[in-house]
Protein backbone atom coordinates (compact mmCIF):
# COMPACT_ATOMS: atom_id res chain seq x y z
CA UNK A 1 0.00 0.00 0.00
CA UNK A 2 1.23 3.68 -0.96
CA UNK A 3 0.64 6.75 0.97
CA UNK A 4 2.01 10.33 0.32
CA UNK A 5 4.10 12.15 2.56
CA UNK A 6 4.37 16.07 3.48
CA UNK A 7 6.43 16.62 0.16
CA UNK A 8 4.12 14.89 -1.80
CA UNK A 9 6.50 11.84 -2.87
CA UNK A 10 4.79 8.27 -2.76
CA UNK A 11 6.29 6.41 0.56
CA UNK A 12 5.46 2.58 0.70
CA UNK A 13 3.83 1.81 4.31
CA UNK A 14 5.05 -0.73 6.06
CA UNK A 15 3.74 -4.31 5.34
CA UNK A 16 1.42 -5.11 8.89
CA UNK A 17 3.13 -8.88 8.94
CA UNK A 18 6.02 -10.67 6.93
CA UNK A 19 3.90 -12.62 4.47
CA UNK A 20 4.49 -15.79 5.49
CA UNK A 21 1.38 -17.77 5.55
CA UNK A 22 1.94 -21.55 6.35
CA UNK A 23 3.36 -21.59 9.90
CA UNK A 24 7.11 -22.84 9.91
CA UNK A 25 6.26 -25.87 12.25
CA UNK A 26 4.02 -27.62 8.92
CA UNK A 27 6.98 -26.98 6.50
CA UNK A 28 8.91 -29.22 9.16
CA UNK A 29 6.51 -31.83 9.45
CA UNK A 30 5.43 -32.04 5.71
CA UNK A 31 9.17 -33.09 4.79
CA UNK A 32 9.07 -35.23 7.60
CA UNK A 33 5.69 -36.70 6.19
CA UNK A 34 7.65 -36.63 2.84
CA UNK A 35 10.22 -38.72 4.73
CA UNK A 36 8.17 -41.47 6.30
CA UNK A 37 6.83 -41.69 2.39
CA UNK A 38 10.04 -42.11 0.53
CA UNK A 39 10.54 -44.80 3.66
CA UNK A 40 8.19 -46.94 3.19
CA UNK A 41 8.43 -47.28 -0.79
CA UNK A 42 11.81 -47.01 -1.12
CA UNK A 43 13.38 -48.65 2.15
CA UNK A 44 16.93 -47.38 3.00
CA UNK A 45 19.36 -49.15 6.11
CA UNK A 46 18.40 -48.09 9.64
CA UNK A 47 20.33 -45.64 11.36
CA UNK A 48 22.18 -47.59 13.76
CA UNK A 49 21.12 -48.19 17.42
CA UNK A 50 23.56 -45.86 19.45
CA UNK A 51 22.51 -42.95 17.16
CA UNK A 52 19.01 -43.42 17.55
CA UNK A 53 18.59 -44.52 21.15
CA UNK A 54 20.87 -41.71 22.48
CA UNK A 55 20.78 -39.14 20.10
CA UNK A 56 17.61 -38.79 19.03
CA UNK A 57 16.17 -38.27 22.72
CA UNK A 58 19.81 -35.64 23.64
CA UNK A 59 18.45 -33.74 19.98
CA UNK A 60 14.68 -33.64 20.98
CA UNK A 61 15.35 -32.40 24.29
CA UNK A 62 17.91 -29.80 22.90
CA UNK A 63 15.89 -28.20 20.49
CA UNK A 64 12.77 -27.98 22.74
CA UNK A 65 15.17 -26.46 25.32
CA UNK A 66 16.35 -24.00 22.58
CA UNK A 67 12.74 -23.36 21.76
CA UNK A 68 11.16 -22.27 25.18
CA UNK A 69 14.36 -20.16 25.50
CA UNK A 70 13.82 -18.54 22.32
CA UNK A 71 9.93 -18.12 23.15
CA UNK A 72 10.40 -16.95 26.94
CA UNK A 73 12.18 -14.15 24.79
CA UNK A 74 9.60 -13.15 22.63
CA UNK A 75 6.93 -13.37 25.40
CA UNK A 76 8.76 -10.71 27.27
CA UNK A 77 8.92 -8.48 24.91
CA UNK A 78 5.68 -9.07 24.24
CA UNK A 79 5.69 -9.67 20.57
CA UNK A 80 4.13 -12.30 18.44
CA UNK A 81 5.59 -15.69 17.44
CA UNK A 82 3.27 -16.01 14.99
CA UNK A 83 4.91 -14.64 11.27
CA UNK A 84 1.60 -14.43 10.05
CA UNK A 85 0.68 -11.68 13.06
CA UNK A 86 2.54 -7.78 12.85
CA UNK A 87 6.18 -7.48 14.95
CA UNK A 88 5.94 -5.04 17.94
CA UNK A 89 9.68 -5.74 18.54
CA UNK A 90 13.09 -6.72 17.41
CA UNK A 91 14.18 -9.60 19.98
CA UNK A 92 18.32 -9.30 19.93
CA UNK A 93 18.92 -10.86 23.44
CA UNK A 94 19.10 -14.65 25.29
CA UNK A 95 19.57 -17.00 21.96
CA UNK A 96 19.03 -14.23 19.01
CA UNK A 97 22.69 -12.63 20.13
CA UNK A 98 24.15 -16.36 18.83
CA UNK A 99 21.59 -17.04 15.58
CA UNK A 100 18.59 -14.49 14.51
CA UNK A 101 16.38 -18.04 14.00
CA UNK A 102 16.80 -19.71 17.35
CA UNK A 103 13.12 -21.22 16.95
CA UNK A 104 13.66 -22.28 13.36
CA UNK A 105 16.86 -24.05 14.07
CA UNK A 106 15.45 -25.40 17.31
CA UNK A 107 12.97 -26.76 15.13
CA UNK A 108 15.91 -28.70 13.01
CA UNK A 109 17.16 -29.94 15.95
CA UNK A 110 14.19 -31.54 17.00
CA UNK A 111 13.41 -33.07 13.52
CA UNK A 112 16.45 -33.92 13.52
CA UNK A 113 16.35 -35.56 16.71
CA UNK A 114 12.93 -37.41 15.95
CA UNK A 115 14.31 -38.66 12.60
CA UNK A 116 17.03 -40.47 14.51
CA UNK A 117 14.96 -41.94 17.17
CA UNK A 118 12.25 -43.59 14.73
CA UNK A 119 15.42 -44.47 12.53
CA UNK A 120 14.16 -42.36 9.51
CA UNK A 121 17.09 -41.87 6.75
CA UNK A 122 15.17 -40.07 4.87
CA UNK A 123 14.40 -37.37 7.01
CA UNK A 124 18.04 -36.48 7.71
CA UNK A 125 18.48 -36.84 4.10
CA UNK A 126 15.88 -34.66 3.32
CA UNK A 127 17.32 -31.98 6.31
CA UNK A 128 18.60 -29.33 3.79
CA UNK A 129 15.84 -29.28 1.92
CA UNK A 130 13.69 -28.24 4.87
CA UNK A 131 16.11 -25.80 6.03
CA UNK A 132 15.89 -24.67 2.32
CA UNK A 133 12.49 -24.27 2.12
CA UNK A 134 12.03 -22.70 5.47
CA UNK A 135 15.17 -20.35 4.07
CA UNK A 136 13.12 -19.25 0.81
CA UNK A 137 9.76 -19.24 2.25
CA UNK A 138 10.19 -18.25 5.31
CA UNK A 139 13.15 -16.46 6.63
CA UNK A 140 13.23 -14.00 3.33
CA UNK A 141 10.03 -12.74 3.77
CA UNK A 142 10.53 -11.92 8.02
CA UNK A 143 14.31 -10.59 6.87
CA UNK A 144 12.66 -8.46 4.26
CA UNK A 145 9.98 -7.25 6.63
CA UNK A 146 12.10 -6.81 9.89
CA UNK A 147 14.24 -4.26 7.39
CA UNK A 148 11.30 -2.25 6.59
CA UNK A 149 10.10 -2.15 10.03
CA UNK A 150 12.95 -1.49 12.01
CA UNK A 151 15.10 -0.10 9.14
CA UNK A 152 18.98 0.51 10.72
CA UNK A 153 18.28 -1.54 14.28
CA UNK A 154 17.76 -4.71 12.09
CA UNK A 155 20.64 -3.82 9.61
CA UNK A 156 22.82 -3.60 12.40
CA UNK A 157 21.50 -6.99 13.64
CA UNK A 158 21.90 -8.43 10.88
CA UNK A 159 25.59 -7.42 10.08
CA UNK A 160 26.20 -8.71 13.54
CA UNK A 161 24.29 -12.12 14.07
CA UNK A 162 24.56 -14.97 11.61
CA UNK A 163 20.48 -16.40 10.33
CA UNK A 164 21.20 -19.94 11.64
CA UNK A 165 24.55 -20.80 13.46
Amino acid sequence: MKTRTGSGAPAISPAKHAGVWLPPPLIYLAVFVLALFLQAHWRLPAIPEILSGAGGPVLIAAGVLLSAWSIGFFRRARTSLIPMKPTTALVIAGPYRFTRNPMYLSLVIVYLGAALLFQILWAVLLTPLVVLAVQFGVVRKEERYLHEKFGEDFSRYQASVRRWI
